[in-house]
């Protein structure tokens, strides 16, 4: 039986683009009833929100050391829809093209997101931001202390959008 993680996540971007982070909240319950936590996070200097939604998201399953139950629990509808609403699963036939036409932005992020996705079983949950939800709200934190950091990453696929 596979390990049962908990991945919170949330983005922030301060202007879009512009500085901004992201934070993460690993949660595991052991056999013996221990909760074990992991907190992740880190700013960038040029960026936007929904590419920080996503990378936090890819951040926390590369975090991950073996094949698990994961159940993403974010407040960005861009992630949990492309996934709920199998927008995803359309991108990938259509070779990243929207029912328009037109390219899916950060598909690098997609592409990426999805890879580090395969060797797991991945449920989506949406929750409302700025709710009062602990784990959002610690993620919020992470990713608005990650961008106001220094040291800040530089965030090759921001395409000024």
């Amino acid at each position: 039986m596979a390990d049962k993680v908990t991945l919170y996540s949330d983005g922030s971007a301060k202007g879009n683009p512009g500085p901004g982070g992201y934070g993460v909240v690993l949660q595991y319950t052991d056999a013996k009833g221990v909760l074990h936590e992991k907190e992740l996070s880190a700013g960038y200097s040029n960026t936007t929100n929904n590419r920080m939604e996503l990378m936090g998201v890819i951040k926390g399953f590369e975090a991950l050391k073996h094949p698990c139950d994961v159940k993403v629990v974010s407040d960005s509808k861009y992630v949990v829809d492309a996934f709920n609403q199998h927008w995803v699963d359309y991108w990938v036939t259509h070779n990243f093209r929207k029912a328009d036409h037109k390219p899916v932005k950060n598909d690098d992020l997609w592409k990426r997101l999805l890879e580090v996705m395969k060797i797991h079983h991945v449920s989506f949950e949406w929750v409302k931001g700025h709710d009062g939800h602990p784990e959002n709200e610690r993620c919020d934190t992470l990713a608005q202390n990650a961008a106001d950091g220094e040291n800040l990453l530089t965030d090759e696929g921001v395409k000024g959008e």
